[in-house]
């Protein structure tokens, strides 16, 4: 295989391995093998507040939503229940979502049951349905990360590996003000709310045309196969408007709006997008072959909000009209094919649970004294 051929092939791995962070759907389930075992089940007997303070405090209620079909939940059960009671708090209210409602209608019921936290289980599809309930109310989020992009937990230094340590920072933690995005699919459509970014082009088409057996197979390497066959697709021609600006018509492969741009792996695929400044950070990207891609992977690489073939626009608001259909997907899931793209962003609307500095703390020595005994 000559040099050529090698760029063409890391070039090809390294953008779809990108877009398969991105969409945050892969079905591996490395990280929660890591996590199994007896450091996931084993909850300590004393606060990480301090046990003293925790005997005195009134007795509160955190309600936790959750997908049934996780192989994981009765070890989360137990958990939280044993983490509620050891800080002080009722036995958590537990609500199933269903195949039609990923958690907002159960959200609605959270609330209405008074409970003074709602803690999504999940991915970023249920931190999505749920965020979409909290939004605009003054009752808290929290997260116990259970997908595997969970890209939002990602973003707000909420812990990924311990079940104990994210409860923890649900019902103790620091109390944090974000911006939500809504999407809209026609001038006249309705509203979806999302948390971390959505899409048109290049992006969605590989989500779609990955099939589940191949994800059931193969993992997030589905996804690195598909980007590959489809790299070198024809760019569409766009009409795109910031804010109140005029229309720029631009040929491009894909268009990403961005309420934060941290996926998997620390990459910052949207250098500079802040998740509670008021803005959306829009990327557009326009290669139109393998060397452009390249150039796309090394600004991306360089946290450039200006490179070749790729820049980062910072707006309230963006409207995009595209000369034919196109494969359109929101935080990781696919809503089909759209010629009219609409995203704006949703400033303060949703409260989240982030870990405090001294749970970061805790966290940091608990993680640091874990790694040390698996490599005793």
């Amino acid at each position: 295989m000559n040099l050529t051929a090698w760029i063409v092939l890391a070039a090809a791995v390294v953008v779809a391995f990108v877009v398969g962070y991105l969409v945050g759907v892969a079905r591996t389930r490395s990280t929660f093998n890591q996590l199994q075992g007896p450091e996931q089940g084993a909850v300590e007997t004393t606060s990480a507040e301090g046990s003293s303070e925790t005997a005195s405090r009134p007795q509160r209620r955190a309600a936790i939503i959750y997908n049934p079909t996780k192989n994981e939940m009765d070890t989360l059960k137990s958990v939280a229940t044993t983490v509620c009671r050891n800080e002080g708090w009722d036995e958590p209210l537990f609500i199933e979502t269903t195949k039609d409602d990923p958690g907002t209608s159960m959200a609605h019921e959270a609330r209405e049951k008074g409970a003074e936290v709602v803690i999504a289980a999940g991915g970023d599809g249920t931190v999505r349905a749920i965020a979409e309930a909290l939004a605009d109310t003054d009752v808290p989020m929290g997260i116990i990360p259970m997908g595997t992009g969970n890209l939002l937990a990602r973003n707000l230094s909420i812990p990924l590996n311990r079940f104990e340590w994210a409860m923890r920072v649900a019902l103790w933690g620091q109390d944090r003000v974000i911006d939500a995005a809504r999407l809209r699919t026609s001038p006249d459509g309705e509203d979806t709310l999302f948390t971390v970014m959505a899409g048109i082009g290049y992006d969605a088409t590989v989500m779609s045309n990955t099939s589940e057996d191949a994800k059931s197979r193969m993992g997030w390497w589905a996804y690195v196969r598909q980007g590959s066959r489809q790299l070198l697709g024809k760019p569409t021609e766009v009409r795109i408007q910031f804010d109140d600006g005029e229309e720029e018509t631009r040929k491009i492969r894909s268009i990403l709006g961005g309420n934060c741009g941290k996926v998997q792996g620390g990459i910052e695929l949207i250098p500079g997008a802040v998740i509670d400044d008021g803005h959306l950070d829009v990327l557009t990207v326009t290669p139109r072959n393998v060397a452009e891609w390249v150039s796309v992977v090394t600004s991306i690489a360089g946290r450039s909000r200006k490179g070749m073939h790729a820049d980062v626009t910072k707006c309230a608001a963006v409207k995009v009209r595209a000369e034919k259909e196109l494969d359109v997907q929101v935080d990781g899931d696919v809503l089909g094919e759209t010629d009219y793209l609409e995203l704006s962003v949703l400033p303060n609307a949703l409260t989240v649970r982030t870990p405090s500095p001294e749970q970061e703390r805790h966290i940091r020595l608990d993680s640091l004294s874990l790694g040390m005994a698996r490599r005793d």
